[in-house]
């Protein structure tokens, strides 16, 4: 940023003093240089640091480094659990930009509760001690997330949860609340901005994590059906709201102080397509393979206990998975018309130019070119073609959640009725009959409309099979007869030992299993079937290659043991 050099020269006579605490954090680092780059305040920058820690190749820091040179500038040590500090950081200044400091997400509730709310406690007591004139927080829009249902368009007349899943939220929610109620007293008015899903240069949270996810081969599942609808807010953004805020509490303290404002893109996009873009800019695998979110949630819980029942529980206090997998899966999209409107906030940035930015400013972690996985994705999986890329696939691969639950629902009750329920198969088929006759008989008698409801009427069609279908079965069935009876007269002649082999173990394990186990073989296969083909299509790279080394030892293996046998028992058994 070339303009950097030229911002110390000619500077007007600052109109005062404020302080941004928080300042060097993600979004702290970038209020503090929009600020300096206005050039109408001395900065206080405020952090939990003991000391000030500059990168010179990064241009916020170069401007930041320049202004502390130049006295423009200044920086203290602040711990907001202890208010006598954040007095002697903010007394003098009108104006005072509370960030919540970052703290690690592994932070106990107490630890997390004396930062966030305890923080905001004593920022708001040291702003009205030191006559502070105005107090803008940086809340977030997940205040207002509880993780169950989606949000459309929400204004700020949207309440709070009655009850949060997720710590964070609840904290913030907490603080954000003190903040604003604390407006018009002593003197001092208020506000605060809810900014959604905040990304850009230097993010340390989610883009780290959507990283290492994707060197994991993590990011190639959808949680959900990915048409849900997310807001973003680009940082530049953020900070250019928070000058925005300060202004129109200055200019319009009766419209604006005691609101919190949403402020965001105002492009709402599919969630999975931003991370889609911003894998991509950086190399890697866009998310293309669509988990239902119960299952998630399902391996979730069975994570957890499992590493509660081994004594290695990692308490992540700050962030729920839970919650993280519903942020991922739930429509979460805010009206921003009154930050337009009363602060006079309009994206300075657009979401195309801030996600262009944003992967340029993690290239340093874009995937290695010579790794790259030219993978066609429109390509057919092995498992499609498999199950023959027809109803059956799309079923057993799970391509319309309601239909693959509907099918396995049904074909568990079918297995309950016919070998759990204690009657015979007979027994069992005669009464399924029977109740298939009496409700179709009872569904007949239905009048058209039942309490303004129409019913449908079935067809006689819906009774029929088609023709090439039934042909298709018969040919089947057909086939397997001939084969049969072909292996049955290899069998007679006695002239091949192999096939004699291969049927002798077929049968035998055949009578194991229908004496014994059947019941049991046919519940794993059900369940077998319904998940193995899903899998399978997920990790086809992985599991092809584990076969192909098992395989390979395999054979090792077996000609090793074959060499201990006569050649022509070794024959007998190739």
């Amino acid at each position: 940023m070339a303009l950097i050099d030229d911002y110390w020269s000619d500077d007007p006579i600052p109109r005062g003093t404020c302080v941004v605490i928080g300042g060097r954090g993600f979004v702290g680092r970038w209020l503090v240089f929009r600020l300096l780059k206005l050039r109408r305040w001395v900065v206080r920058v405020a952090d939990s640091s003991q000391s000030l820690q500059l990168d010179p190749s990064s241009p916020l820091d170069s401007a930041l480094s320049q202004a502390l040179s130049s006295g423009r500038a200044s920086y203290h040590s602040v711990d907001v659990r202890h208010r006598p500090q954040i007095v002697g950081s903010i007394e003098g200044s009108s104006v005072v930009f509370y960030l919540d400091v970052e703290a690690a997400h592994d932070q106990d509730f107490y630890t997390c509760y004396m930062n966030i709310v305890q923080g905001a406690k004593n920022v708001i007591d040291a702003c009205r001690e030191c006559k502070v004139k105005r107090l803008i927080y940086y809340s977030s829009a997940d205040v207002v997330f509880d993780g169950s249902c989606d949000i459309y368009s929400a204004t700020e007349s949207i309440p709070y949860p009655s009850k949060y899943n997720d710590m964070w939220s609840e904290l913030k929610a907490q603080a954000e609340a003190l903040v604003l109620f604390a407006n018009d007293i002593d003197g001092l008015l208020t506000c605060a901005l809810r900014p959604s899903n905040v990304f850009g240069p230097g993010e340390t949270q989610f883009m780290p994590f959507l990283i290492k996810q994707a060197k994991s081969g993590w990011t190639k599942f959808i949680v959900g059906t990915g048409e849900n609808m997310s807001d973003f807010t680009y940082v530049e953004n953020v900070a250019h709201a928070h000058v925005c805020a300060e202004e129109a509490l200055d200019a319009r303290s009766v419209s604006v102080a005691g609101k919190a404002f949403f402020v965001t893109n105002s492009e709402p996009m599919k969630f999975w397509k931003f991370v889609s873009l911003i894998l991509e800019g950086l190399g890697y695998q866009r998310p293309f393979i669509k988990l239902p979110v119960m299952m998630v949630h399902y391996i979730l819980l069975f994570g957890e206990w499992l590493h509660k029942e081994l004594g290695v529980t990692k308490h992540n206090h700050m962030r729920s998975s839970h919650y993280v997998v519903s942020s991922a899966s739930r429509t979460r999209t805010f009206d921003s018309s009154a930050a337009r409107e009363q602060i006079g906030y309009t994206p300075a940035v657009t979401l195309e130019e801030g996600i262009s930015r944003t992967v340029e400013s993690f290239s340093h972690l874009a995937r290695d070119p010579s790794y790259m996985d030219y993978t066609n994705l429109s390509e057919q999986s092995k498992a499609d073609k498999l199950l023959g890329s027809g109803k059956v696939a799309d079923i057993l691969l799970w391509r319309d959640e309601k239909t693959t639950f509907t099918c396995f629902l049904t074909l568990v009750l079918l297995f309950y009725w016919f070998f759990l329920s204690g009657r015979t198969f007979i027994s069992s088929t005669a009464l399924l009959l029977l109740t298939m006759t009496i409700v179709s008989l009872g569904y007949g008698y239905l009048p058209s409309n039942i309490c303004g409801f129409s019913v449908p009427v079935a067809s006689p069609s819906c009774f029929e099979i088609e023709e090439n279908l039934v042909r298709e079965s018969i040919r089947s069935i057909v086939y397997v007869w001939n084969r049969g009876i072909r292996v049955s007269r290899l069998l007679a002649r006695g002239e091949d030992w192999n096939i004699f082999l291969k049927a002798a173990a077929y049968l035998c394990f055949l009578k194991f299993v229908i004496a014994r186990h059947l019941t049991t073989v046919l519940g794993a296969a059900l369940v077998f079937s319904f998940t193995s083909f899903f899998v399978y299509e997920q990790y086809e790279a992985e599991l092809d290659a584990i076969v192909k080394v098992v395989l390979n030892r395999t054979r090792r293996l077996k000609g090793q043991v074959l060499r201990y046998f006569p050649i022509y028992v070794g024959s007998l058994l190739l």
